[in-house]
């Protein structure tokens, strides 16, 4: 049975308002089953950046020591709930036993692929993706064993020169879309894997179908769609852990309105 980690984590936002990440994190966690929901408690302080080009380390690296004690405490699947992207690598982190068998699906507008030196904004949200895949400058360590080729990139469609660079090369398989339901379970299939952890930013749908997000980009996902290629992934492979992302809804009333989707996708992962 599925657990839920609520994880309002703001700090490694880009966003100008990045504390509506926590007004997200907290609308979705009212929803939410109470008996097997925890809910952390982030550090209310923004963080230094400790002379690394990660802005907010300070915090971001005592969240991920608490996201990785809280999944570890429980041998069930956990489904995170941020926050911004960056609770995922410490989700992925906490997953039990070598990962070397774990594919990534990672659902997003942007790939997340930036490094220290080539971030503008040294935000860690926009560093998520690459964390995981390791790279010896960051300064908060990305787990052991997840490799491009295990990685699945759907929905991107807003990436700066770095990140177009390093796709080009690196061997992450790439999905426009997901209108053909199989397609993605095909692609992960084709990877290897034994189990797979799926990563959810929810500016991955169009702003039609999902309007609560700090970086709207057009032309995205519809949710129907990504519910259903979830739903054909889990019927191939088991579940290693999920997380939902990037919900900062304006106002409650926003948050209401775009909750249906949220549940829509929750449902299909947990």
């Amino acid at each position: 049975m599925t657990r839920f980690l609520v994880v309002p984590q703001w700090q490694g936002s880009p966003a100008p308002r990045a504390m509506l990440l926590t007004e997200g994190a907290s609308a979705i966690a009212g929803d939410l089953p109470s008996a097997r929901t925890t809910v952390l408690e982030v550090p209310l302080e923004a963080g230094d950046a400790e002379g690394t080009g990660v802005h907010r380390l300070s915090s971001l690296r005592r969240t991920r020591e608490l996201i990785e004690e809280a999944i570890t405490a429980h041998a069930e699947p956990t489904l995170v709930v941020g926050g911004d992207c960056g609770v995922s690598v410490a989700a992925v982190a906490a997953l039990p036993g070598a990962l070397h068998d774990v594919a990534i699906v990672w659902f997003d507008a942007h790939p997340d692929l930036h490094t220290p030196e080539s971030s503008a904004s040294g935000a860690y949200a926009g560093m998520a993706l690459r964390a995981l895949l390791g790279h010896d400058s960051f300064p908060i360590d990305g787990p052991s064993g997840i490799t491009p080729e295990r990685t699945v990139l759907v929905g991107a469609r807003s990436e700066d020169d770095a990140e177009s660079a390093y796709l080009a090369t690196s061997g992450i398989v790439r999905l426009e879309d997901v209108d053909d339901a199989h397609a993605l379970a095909a692609a992960v299939a084709a990877t290897g894997a034994s189990r797979v952890y799926v990563h959810i930013d929810v500016d991955v749908l169009d702003p039609s179908e999902l309007a609560g997000v700090s970086s709207a980009v057009p032309f995205g996902l519809r949710t129907a769609d990504v519910v259903g290629a979830v739903r054909a992934l889990r019927e191939q492979l088991p579940l290693a852990g999920a997380t939902i992302a990037g919900f900062a809804p304006r106002s409650p009333g926003d948050a209401v309105q775009d909750l249906g989707a949220i549940l829509r996708l929750i449902g299909a992962l947990a």
